[in-house]
């Protein structure tokens, strides 16, 4: 009878091991705890929060509310002020790894969307492009090759040859859509990346995220004024004075 009670309770433990595991395996961001003070003014209050994988989550809330900041501490560009937080994205603890390593990760899991393209001058769409693949050590020819294959994706296909003083505000967007995507990211982190586009142009570009999604599986995480994308998204968090409300 000791040995039957014995066995149940493991069996019992086994079971609420894989259906923690299984929890994990569904969620790509798990944030515990987030907090960040600039000197005096504590910007993020303890911020927790899940995304699911392939979900499209929009950040709102008035300026100043600690939106961007939260974007760069999920996007590990910045670090959390304290130390007792998780940051888990895509089933790795942040914040256990060195800063070689964050940077290796983000360069393979996190794809990064601004209000300003930020594309640089010099390059055309396509060398623009391929720039993160480079940096992860993909040959010329591969990166070229899927970069050739998101800008035709994209619509771009007959502007790969041109610089980005060259292509509209709309293009110009799309490009660094694309160069977000050439690694094949996890999940993708816009800010504001309808900012600086007439009213068409960002309807165009909040249905292609819907579209990459669709066809790409990336979870997205929007910072964003636009009331029309927060509601086309799948969750809508606000944010108002530094924790989501």
């Amino acid at each position: 009878m000791l040995f039957q009670y014995k066995l149940i309770s493991f069996v019992l433990i086994l079971l609420r091991i894989n259906n923690f595991d299984n929890d994990n395996l569904q969620f790509m961001i798990k944030a515990k705890n987030l907090t960040k003070t600039y000197g005096t003014l504590q910007v993020l209050k303890g911020i927790d929060l899940h995304i699911k994988k392939g979900e499209i989550v929009a950040i709102v809330g008035p300026s100043g509310a600690g939106k961007t900041t939260l974007l760069q501490l999920l996007g590990t560009l910045d670090k959390a002020s304290n130390t007792d937080y998780s940051l888990i994205i895509n089933e790795h603890e942040i914040k256990t790894l060195s800063a070689n390593e964050i940077a290796q990760f983000r360069n393979k899991h996190i794809g990064f969307i601004f209000q300003f393209h930020q594309l640089l001058p010099e390059f055309t769409a396509l060398e623009n492009v391929c720039i993160p693949a480079f940096i992860a050590g993909t040959s010329s020819s591969e990166a070229t090759a899927n970069a050739k294959k998101l800008l035709r994706f994209l619509g771009l296909e007959d502007r790969a040859d041109h610089k980005p003083n060259e292509l509209s505000g709309g293009e110009q967007q799309r490009v660094a859509v694309a160069r977000a995507l050439i690694n094949n990211p996890s999940v993708i982190f816009a800010d504001e990346p309808s900012g600086n586009l007439d009213t068409a142009t960002a309807n165009q570009l909040h249905e292609l995220f819907f579209k990459l999604r669709d066809e790409f599986g990336q979870t997205f995480v929007i910072v964003t004024h636009n009331e029309s994308l927060a509601d086309m998204a799948d969750r809508k968090l606000s944010m108002r004075d530094g924790k989501i409300v």
